[in-house]
């Protein structure tokens, strides 16, 4: 009992404490016309309501891929859609940073897409894949079209110890139009050659043939499949229309794209780091604008040529 009524006389006394040297304060304020700040309660609940307006991002009414319409009517397609659309639209920095890189490398694809046949739209099929970033998958797959070395060989690209050319955006985009123009051949549309880029062609004409369908949307597909072709719709969807969803940036926000020239060698080179000095240039430089070449030196026994770029 003792023991409890001295604790209760210390927190007492400490209260006490407290509350005069609290008055003291602000006695002292007020004779000396100092401001002071009061503590309130926080209305915690209140300001979160305040804080986080969260809202449905806007559903457009209707939307295409290559020109070919998507079923919105259809509840289970509305859904699927809907679903990345949300994901993508609060995915705020990565989509941001994402969105940044366009005016860097679309242009570039555009126009290699262009040349091929391929329709624009597979711009945001490579941003799907990579974000616009040479990135390494843990299957393997790399560079901003994500391929395998199998599959890279088979389209034309060199990947050895020294060289791999999926790191080459313009020989990946070459080779990623030829992979997809075989796969819509195959197919039938650009759609269902979307999809294959993911489940593969093999893959995708398997579900085709088990369930009597033609058409992606009527296709019950692996899970990642399933929603592959609605992730590249909404990245398309929040891209072109960015300030819709909240995206608010101007035109000095936007990277500008690389500016080079091109140097074209046949010989060995046995120190790229000295080879870019003598350039004008740095290792780190040359490697920006050349991140095929893998290693700090290019033996090239079979005297191939290729086009470096440096910086201006």
């Amino acid at each position: 009992m003792k023991k409890h009524l001295l604790i209760s006389k210390k927190i007492f006394f400490a209260a006490s404490a407290t509350i005069l040297v609290f008055v003291g304060t602000v006695v002292s304020a007020f004779v000396n016309r100092v401001p002071v700040l009061i503590f309130q309660p926080s209305t915690a609940i209140e300001d979160s309501i305040n804080y986080l307006q969260i809202h449905p991002p806007i559903f457009p009414k209707q939307i295409s891929f290559a020109d070919e319409n998507v079923p919105l009517a259809l509840p289970d397609i509305r859904e699927r859609f809907d679903k990345e659309l949300i994901i993508n639209t609060y995915l705020q920095g990565s989509s941001m940073l994402n969105m940044k890189q366009t005016t860097r490398w679309f242009p570039q694809i555009e126009s290699i897409l262009k040349q091929n046949g391929v329709p624009p739209d597979f711009k945001y099929l490579c941003m799907a894949e990579s974000g616009l970033q040479q990135v390494v998958s843990r299957a393997g797959a790399a560079g901003f079209w994500q391929f395998m070395e199998e599959t890279g060989r088979k389209y034309g690209l060199e990947i050895n110890e020294e060289i791999d050319e999926r790191y080459n955006v313009e020989k990946a985009t070459q080779a990623a139009c030829s992979y997809l123009t075989n796969s819509k051949n195959e197919l039938g549309n650009w759609t269902l050659a979307a999809a294959a880029y993911n489940c593969g062609i093999a893959g995708a004409e398997k579900f085709m043939e088990q369930q009597h369908q033609n058409n992606y949307y009527d296709l019950l597909l692996p899970d990642e499949t399933m929603r592959y072709v609605f992730r590249i719709l909404a990245i398309k969807e929040i891209y072109s229309h960015p300030m819709r969803y909240g995206f608010n940036l101007t035109e000095n926000d936007f990277y500008p794209p690389y500016q080079f020239r091109v140097i074209s060698v046949s010989n060995s080179i046995p120190d790229l780091a000295q080879f870019a000095i003598e350039n004008g240039t740095n290792y780190k430089m040359l490697k920006m604008l050349n991140p095929w070449l893998r290693k700090p030196f290019l033996k090239n026994m079979k005297h191939k040529t290729y086009d470096i770029k440096l910086p201006l």
